[in-house]
């Protein structure tokens, strides 16, 4: 399938944070007739989460009973699935992510991306993306072949320059074996390190080829934008354009970073987008970061944009899978205008500047942070690094300090950083309960622009669904 052979969609939904964008929401915006977006991120971590939660309403199984084999979904249910009344245990951890892909990580990875994808689809005849973070590198082979498989239209890739995706959709589509290259900490600079995957070793006889996905990677330039067209592996149907008030991850500012008075990274006229020159490549593209109004639809399709992309408006939507009384309290707070959102330079053992809402009882809260005790059992953006004896190890500057020192890692790395594996599961609820009774907290992210709230949000309501805020994105009567 090519952009072309489809309606382009006006709205994009985000893929936000782990989980948050999940598939009711997803669903209900694609019903509605724009692009629903599901999280990729960390969805291998979400689905056994809620499967040790009861499954409730039973959609997880629902979904893998359509998965193509059944004995590997059977095999994950068996694993995984507890009780309602065991919910306050501490969760059976999904496997690590290593180079070397295991089977069970294979396996795992791919019946999660499937059933989020394929919920997400059931009941409408609309289109459906998924969202990944390049900074997960490790687990984008099986992770994408999972999405085809429920037939998934649009993938979505941000945070680093995932120019070889195009050419991994291509042979995923066919069942071939892809290999992706990998990040080496301390590598020599000609070493290359990949991690490999054989869609075969999950699905042994496949009948047909599978639907290859529209790509549009989420660039913060021009020149990236440009080299993504010219320098990408195989076919790039298209450009999301983010701007860094936009929430989650944003690109750093360009040049030394220096900080505010609030110690906040500064933006400058470099880190201006371009728009027409983004136009002038010829392709489509969408714009994100702060055009959550019918004013800023209007003027991203003046400039040239087929549309686009929202997050924190259906972040904050009833269909969200943002913890209610998360969602509440932010809700409440930017109503009365006393919402802060800041841009935290440190928080992201990515390393990429994360935009964070000062909420109290969250990690964004000085007190909670220093109370937390620095651990790291989910795992997920631990980078790979070159040991001396040119073995790779794992390794997160959010994880205890000495263990991160012994491993090569700078003191300097630590400060300030934050678990966000840990915190963003908790913003959709599935908090962690440690052995102690400690509570993993959660950390919420939005964006700059929360002008929409008193716009959509009108007295009396307390709370919006997913139709009312494309409605008022549209001036359509919901």
């Amino acid at each position: 399938m090519s952009v072309s052979s489809v309606a382009l969609p006006r709205i994009i939904q985000g893929g936000m944070g782990i989980g948050v964008s999940d598939w009711r929401l997803a669903r209900e915006v694609s019903r509605l007739g724009q692009l629903g977006v599901v999280s990729g991120t960390g969805i291998d971590l979400v689905i056994p989460r809620r499967l040790q939660l009861g499954d409730i309403g039973g959609h997880i199984r629902r979904a893998l009973a359509h998965f193509p084999i059944p004995e590997i979904a059977e095999k994950i249910v068996a694993r995984y699935l507890r009780p309602e009344s065991k919910a306050s245990l501490p969760f059976l951890h999904a496997p690590e992510l290593r180079l070397e892909t295991s089977q069970e990580v294979s396996e795992l990875s791919v019946c999660s991306n499937f059933a989020e994808v394929w919920l997400a689809k059931d009941g409408h005849s609309g289109l459906v993306g998924i969202n990944y973070l390049e900074k997960i590198q490790m687990s984008h082979l099986p992770a994408l072949y999972g999405a085809m498989l429920a037939g998934v239209d649009f993938v979505l890739i941000g945070a680093g320059i995932p120019l070889r995706i195009p050419d991994v959709l291509d042979k995923l589509a066919v069942h071939e074996p892809a290999a992706y290259r990998i990040t080496v900490e301390c590598a020599p600079s000609d070493s290359e390190h990949w991690t490999h995957f054989d869609p075969k070793t999950v699905i042994p006889n496949p009948d047909q080829a599978l639907k290859r996905p529209n790509f549009l990677p989420i660039v913060s330039s021009a020149t990236l934008a440009e080299m993504f067209l010219t320098r990408a592996t195989a076919k790039v149907n298209g450009l999301i354009v983010e701007r860094y008030i936009a929430g989650g991850h944003n690109a750093p500012p360009r040049g030394k970073l220096k900080l505010d008075e609030t110690s906040q990274p500064i933006y400058g006229d470099r880190d201006i987008i371009d728009v027409e020159k983004i136009r002038a490549l010829g392709a489509p593209f969408w714009l994100a970061g702060g055009y959550a109004s019918p004013e800023g639809i209007a003027d991203a399709l003046n400039a040239g944009a087929v549309g686009v992309q929202i997050g924190s408006l259906f972040a904050l939507a009833e269909e969200s899978a943002l913890h209610a009384p998360l969602k509440r309290q932010a809700l409440d707070a930017a109503i009365n205008g006393t919402l802060t959102v800041k841009t935290d330079p440190f928080a992201s053992p990515s390393g990429f500047p994360f935009k964070v809402a000062v909420l109290p009882g969250t990690l964004a809260d000085d007190a909670v942070y220093e109370k937390r005790k620095r651990i790291c059992d989910v795992t997920r953006l631990r980078k790979p690094y070159m040991r001396p004896d040119g073995t790779v190890g794992y390794r997160c500057p959010s994880e205890p300090a000495k263990a991160y020192l012994q491993k090569g890692g700078k003191e300097e790395d630590l400060v300030g950083r934050k678990c966000l594996c840990n915190a963003l599961l908790a913003d959709v609820g599935l908090f962690e309960h440690h052995a102690d009774g400690y509570v993993e907290p959660a950390l919420v992210t939005l964006g700059d622009d929360l002008s929409f709230v008193p716009r959509v949000l009108t007295p009396p309501k307390t709370s919006y669904t997913t139709a009312e805020a494309i409605a008022y994105l549209t001036g359509d009567p919901a």
